[in-house]
């Protein structure tokens, strides 16, 4: 615990004060952590309702692999404490900066480079506490697995950007440290083998982990570049390097095994999105999240009739895009005809020095259909009847 139960319980009874006050008024709320993805969503509405005061770790139970913390917690003290006992949130969730938090973690439901082999921050959430619209401090789930009957609420939280309530405690699951890790480097290998190769081995019993596809401007001459990283027993992830590696060498490309160390720094990176893909071609372009089938061939989506820099991960399930926001229609259109969905993750530099961010004007979400849409306002009603929390954000 980093506080005596007195002063987390006076820290919850202020919560709730706050919550039955606006609920009352009518005065929305801008339930914030560290606020490092403030820059997410459609907009930013309501009285800041800070919940770092709500901070410590309330149990951690190696041995059980669960750990349940409060939702201010900053999320570096978390992850610290769980690499002492070697062990880990293995979807790798991104900071976005130093003030990162566990609710902030929760709510944003934004995972890492290995999301699409070890699954979503939702897969790891065992249960949570909710103070909602009417004040009522609501406990679902639990501390175990298979503690669910009916409709799993806790997961529920897991991307709701707290627009259900405010997210007071989570349990999560964590996973050991692998003992074997490598990443493999391959230059040379276009997106379109990239995809093929990385579907291929999807099928088989290989330790893949996470991996990317992106065509490096800073080399010199700018070169394809694909990389798989392995994860698992020492002797799976040994097999696996010989056989992949052949598989890669008879496209003729170059195969090498990068650095440990290096390669710690350069994932992080890619989930932080500190690599230089990440550094906008324009002032004007904008970044957009596509999320895709992993079978999804390559997308070409072009602008003036230039192609569009791409980055590949999630084993071709997310790609990263930079356009104009004014091509808002062909990024979406291409995303749609790949059997997905396109979102407006970072506006452009230009935009965001205007009042108001125009370029979100094009619409940070693509819009949900009739029925979902209906799904989601139920949800949000049954929650918050006076539509207090975080609203405009989604």
């Amino acid at each position: 615990m980093t506080a005596m139960p007195d002063t987390l319980q006076h820290t919850l009874q202020h919560f709730t004060n706050r919550i039955l006050e606006a609920s009352q008024t009518g005065q929305p709320l801008r339930l914030r952590g560290g606020g490092t993805k403030d820059f997410l969503g459609q907009s930013l509405q309501g009285e800041v309702l800070d919940t770092t005061p709500y901070s410590g770790i309330l149990s951690y139970e190696p041995s059980e692999l669960v750990i349940t913390v409060c939702c201010g917690t900053p999320l570096a003290e978390v992850e610290a404490a769980l690499a002492q006992k070697g062990q880990c949130f293995p979807f790798e969730p991104p900071h976005f900066g130093a003030g990162a938090t566990i609710g902030g973690m929760v709510a944003a439901g934004l995972s890492g480079p290995a999301r699409a082999s070890v699954g979503t921050v939702r897969d790891f959430v065992l249960g949570a506490r909710v103070i909602n619209g009417k004040g009522e401090h609501l406990t679902f789930g639990g501390q175990v697995m298979k503690n669910v009957a009916g409709y799993d609420v806790s997961r529920l939280l897991a991307g709701s950007w707290g627009q259900l309530g405010l997210i007071t405690e989570v349990s999560l699951k964590v996973l050991p440290v692998a003992p074997g890790e490598a990443t493999l480097v391959c230059a040379g290998v276009s997106q379109a083998q990239a995809l093929k190769l990385i579907n291929q081995w999807g099928g088989q019993p290989l330790p893949l982990n996470a991996s990317a596809w992106v065509h490096d401007t800073t080399a010199s001459p700018a070169q394809d570049y694909f990389f798989v990283r392995l994860r698992g027993a020492v002797a799976a992830v040994d097999a696996a390097i010989v056989k992949m590696s052949a598989e890669v060498k008879a496209l003729g490309a170059h195969v090498s095994i990068l650095d440990q160390a290096q390669a710690a720094a350069d994932w992080q990176a890619s989930g932080e999105q500190t690599l230089d893909f990440f550094k906008a071609p324009t002032e004007q372009d904008c970044l957009w999240r596509l999320s895709v089938p992993q079978t999804a061939p390559e997308l070409d989506v072009r602008v003036n009739g230039a192609a569009c820099a791409q980055y590949v991960e999630w084993h071709g399930a997310q790609r990263w895009l930079w356009a104009p926001a004014s091509a808002a229609t062909q990024v979406r259109e291409a995303a749609v005809k790949a059997g997905g969905h396109a979102t407006l993750f970072r506006t452009s530099a230009a935009s965001q020095q205007t009042l108001g961010d125009v370029d979100k004007q094009a619409g940070v979400y693509t819009p949900l259909n009739a029925v979902q849409q209906r799904i989601q306002n139920e949800l949000k009603k049954q929650f918050d009847p006076a539509g207090v929390f975080n609203p405009g954000r989604v």
